[in-house]
């Protein structure tokens, strides 16, 4: 029997996000409307500033939209409560963010399974085992954190966002704090995930090798959606980016970072880390990759599909 996906694993549609009020107002989102396939890999690209980043907040219940609809699969976002909201992020949702968000007191085992204790559903430990040897860190499960590299921190981050099978992992700038081989091996990780598991993967990032792991990327300029380029390459992708480098994108970018921070600040919202857990399927059977990408050639033609 041939499964039917109805939905995108998520969307936005004619997406507005404003930040401030008069003199200082920002529209971070401005009229943006797009789809994050199942089983692709999309990376959203723009300048500081462009919205990129509330772009993915968006999508995944982090922040809210001023005007517009975002979902999950069928459900709009904006239907939710917190409550449901919150669970929502926990069960459909993987995140792998820039700072790990790693709980320093917990083993790499207790980390990776942390979403799935949250939520009151027990680790299916061959899917578990299967994620740790993808990772390659199964001589470091009783490590903690502190004990750890960056690089095997983030591949935790990864492991954590993909054990409850979630229908979409968000990730935000996932290599900004790795060196450039630990940084390929996360990319070949989530490339992998896309490719062996049938995961979407939407990842935000300013780093045009990154982007070259991807299916499809998107450009963001100003708030809109002003590009999109399939199968993009790290040259392609730096070629479109030196469009953006001019000063009115730094001056958006700064007063961007300002609302953004006065509105964070002024609404105090809740803090908790939202983290994936999972719809019931088979095990599948995974194999740990035998070579890992670097950063300097990345994937390439049928290699990356």
């Amino acid at each position: 029997m041939t499964v039917v996906q109805l939905h995108p694993a998520a969307a936005v549609a004619d997406a507005v996000k404003v930040y401030g009020i008069g003199a200082t107002q920002v529209r971070a989102l401005d009229h943006v409307t797009v789809e994050f396939p199942a089983r692709r890999f999309t990376a959203i690209m723009g300048p500081s500033g462009s919205g990129k980043s509330t772009l993915m907040h968006c999508a995944a219940g982090l922040d809210t939209l001023t005007a517009g609809s975002a979902h999950i699969g069928g459900t709009e976002l904006g239907t939710l409560n917190d409550r449901r909201l919150t669970e929502l992020r926990r069960e459909r949702i993987g995140f792998v963010f820039q700072a790990f968000n790693l709980v320093p007191t917990l083993t790499v085992r207790e980390n990776i399974t942390l979403p799935l204790d949250l939520a009151g559903k027990a680790p299916d430990a061959a899917w578990v085992d299967a994620l740790v040897d993808v990772v390659g860190l199964g001589d470091r499960l009783h490590h903690r954190p502190a004990e750890l590299s960056g690089g095997q921190q983030q591949r935790v981050a990864v492991a954590r966002a993909l054990a409850g099978r979630p229908q979409v992992v968000f990730a935000d700038e996932p290599t900004g704090n790795l060196d450039s081989r630990s940084g390929a091996e996360v990319l070949g990780l989530l490339r992998q995930a896309v490719d062996t598991m049938g995961q979407a993967v939407v990842m935000v990032t300013h780093d045009p090798t990154a982007a070259g792991y991807a299916d499809r990327a998107l450009f963001l300029a100003d708030g809109r959606l002003v590009d999109s380029m399939d199968a993009p390459t790290a040259d392609l992708v730096l070629d479109r980016m030196k469009a953006f480098d001019t000063p009115a994108g730094s001056t958006r970018a700064t007063a961007l970072t300002a609302a953004v921070s006065a509105a964070h600040t002024a609404a105090d919202p809740a803090t908790t880390e939202p983290t994936a857990a999972a719809p019931t399927a088979a095990t599948p059977t995974i194999s740990a990759p035998t070579t890992v990408p670097t950063a300097a050639t990345g994937p390439r033609g049928s290699d990356r599909r």
